[in-house]
């Protein structure tokens, strides 16, 4: 028999919290390790206790869930991240997921849905709630979702041919920040190459005024 899945829920809103733990410790496969008000004790408890999944609310006072996400994903970048928000704007989800967020739930979804966001990112998989996914549809064009400012800024230097160690060094952002906005473009553009990268940036005018065309 597999271990649980450890499981950190993370929001200021204590009735909310206690909600969400109730309906997860009724399953055998999950174990709540913590629940967290704010976001920079999270940073700080995902070191220590090393949690499966977290599930993050994106607005908190102080360190908001997008500035904790990004700072527990640069020390554990294998940790998987689940922002639960009552939030439906295609900015904020697609904020998060540039942010390295495995999925994006929406706090009215059953209350049975975020087990299953929560079995689907353990199997590896991105997961969105229906209204979320409905939300974001209109913001993808041509069948891709949209670059956001900073991927467009680190296509342009990768299609410059720069290292992810480079890139990172130019915009003063850890390595793993570098490697995940890759990873983001790539899935929204459809492309697997590096090549791929500097192909797109060429036929869509992203290094004009750079001195290579």
């Amino acid at each position: 028999m597999t271990d649980p899945v450890r499981v950190m829920i993370v929001d200021d809103h204590a009735m909310v919290a206690e909600g969400i733990e109730a309906l997860l410790e009724t399953y055998e496969d999950i174990n709540v390790i913590a629940t967290i008000s704010n976001g920079r004790d999270a940073i700080e408890q995902a070191d220590t206790l090393r949690p499966d999944v977290v599930l993050l609310d994106l607005n908190m006072p102080g360190v908001t869930g997008l500035s904790a996400t990004e700072m527990i994903l640069e020390r554990q970048p294998e940790m998987r991240i689940l922002i639960l928000s009552m939030h439906d704007s295609p900015e904020y989800i697609s904020t998060a997921l540039s942010h390295g967020a495995r999925g994006y739930i929406l706090k009215d979804v059953p209350s049975d849905e975020i087990k299953i966001a929560i079995d689907r990112v353990m199997a590896g998989e991105e997961y969105l709630c229906t209204g979320a996914k409905s939300s974001l549809a209109p913001k993808i064009a041509d069948g891709r979702e949209p670059l956001t400012s900073r991927e467009q800024t680190i296509l342009l230097e990768l299609a410059q041919g720069k290292s992810n160690r480079d890139v990172a060094e130019v915009l003063e952002i850890s390595i793993h920040t570098v490697e995940t906005h890759r990873k983001n473009i790539k899935r929204k553009l459809g492309i697997s190459s590096t090549a791929g990268l500097t192909r797109y940036a060429l036929e869509h005018g992203v290094l004009q005024g750079t001195g290579r065309l």
